[in-house]
Parts: structure tokens; C-alpha cells; sequence
């Protein structure tokens, strides 16, 4: 197993880390709640910024392919509910965007590290996303992620497995 910053790298086939966060309309979701459902737990860096707004409208744009699997979006970032409900409202965005702002949830899955922009060092979250099993277990993970060519990837991940 591999560490990051003095935690166990996450691995497809362990149980996927709980939590409990608010959506951008103040409810509470935890991913006990999604128990019996794939769930594809995306974690982007900021709200209405132009990667996130590419991937997020790519997630909204084949969201009916989502529904088709039975699959339930979360996308997380550090931003606010406040913040993530104008976002949602701005670009009719049909799916839960978890706040984080206490960065308890990048942590816990390792997507909070070193970013380099424009030759600057920062702390950021970094673009990763969890497929997660009916059974909470982690199916698949994408680091790394392209925001143009990731939902396709998922996508074509789907039908694999509803082909097995």
C-alpha cells in the first residue's frame, strides 16, 4: 500500500470512507444513504471556475446516462452550500454538490495535495473521482482526471460493467 501524507492510500475494493456533508441546499447526505446504488463521488477544485464548469455541465449533459445505470452523482468541492447552489442554479446543474469547507472529505480520500500553477506551489484538491459499488466498496478510480474526457471514460466504465 502506498501513503500520502502519513495516511493508507485508498484501493479499489475497500469499503469507501463514510461521511456527511450538506448539499448546496442545506440537506445532509451521507453515503450510507446511497446503500444499493453505484454512486460515482467526483471531487473537482472550485465552483464556477472553467475546468470545473467543463466537467460539470459534461456530468449534466449525459446525466440521463447516469439515470440509465442507476447511478447518483455527487460532486464535492471545498467551496460552500452558498457557493455551490449559485453554481447549480448558474448552469442547471441536475445533481448533488457536496460542501466540504471544513476539507474534512478531500483528506479523508486523499484528493487534498500539492498543486503547481503558473510555476506557484498550493495546497488544492486534486481532480479525482470514486466509483463506488452497490455494496460501498470502491469499483474504480480516476486521478488525474481530464474534465472534457472524464465523464465519457466513466461511461464507457458503466457499460462494461453492466455487460459483467
Amino acid at each position: 500500500m502506498c501513503y500520502n501524507n502519513g495516511r493508507m492510500k485508498l484501493t479499489i475494493g475497500q469499503i469507501a470512507p463514510a461521511f456527511r456533508l450538506k448539499d448546496q441546499n442545506g440537506k445532509e447526505h451521507s453515503l450510507s444513504d446511497y446503500k444499493g446504488k453505484l454512486v460515482l463521488l467526483y471531487f473537482y477544485p472550485k465552483d464556477d471556475t472553467p475546468g470545473c464548469t467543463i466537467e460539470a455541465c459534461n456530468v449534466r449533459d449525459n446525466f440521463a446516462e447516469f439515470k440509465k445505470f442507476n447511478v447518483t452523482v455527487l460532486g464535492v468541492s471545498i467551496d460552500t452550500t452558498t457557493s455551490h447552489a449559485k453554481f447549480a442554479e448558474k448552469f442547471k446543474l441536475p445533481f448533488t454538490l457536496l460542501a466540504d469547507d471544513a476539507k474534512e472529505l478531500v483528506k479523508t480520500y486523499d484528493v487534498w495535495g500539492e498543486k503547481n500553477y503558473m510555476g506557484r506551489d498550493y495546497m488544492g484538491t486534486l481532480r479525482t473521482s470514486f466509483l463506488i459499488d452497490k455494496d460501498g466498496k470502491i469499483a474504480k478510480i480516476y486521478e488525474g482526471v481530464n474534465p472534457k474526457r472524464h465523464i465519457a471514460e466513466v461511461l464507457k466504465n458503466l457499460k462494461k460493467m453492466a455487460k459483467n
